[in-house]
């Protein structure tokens, strides 16, 4: 998706000088704007989902760690017990 992101900006880039320097008017002013617009968006809204999955991925890992702390810390009074019992 990313790839097609970047195409869709070269091509936003590319009809806007072509509008503006009127080699050929092979896309008009405004559809440039709109791809440049619409890959901006595209590029955003990719990056923002990529860090939010990464965010997703921190928090499971820590919950995780969280759980296995609190079965450690659990299991460490049984330990004591057991040699100050023996």
């Amino acid at each position: 998706m990313l790839i097609w992101c970047a195409v869709l900006l070269f091509l936003g880039i590319a009809a806007f000088l072509d509008s503006i320097f009127t080699f050929g008017e092979i896309f008009r002013r405004v559809n440039s704007v709109l791809f440049m617009l619409v890959s901006l968006g595209l590029l955003v809204r990719t990056s923002t989902k990529i860090r939010l999955a990464k965010r997703e991925g921190y928090e499971k890992r820590i919950e995780q760690l969280e759980k296995e702390i609190a079965e450690l810390t659990k299991k460490e009074p049984k330990k004591e017990k057991i040699e100050a019992v023996g």
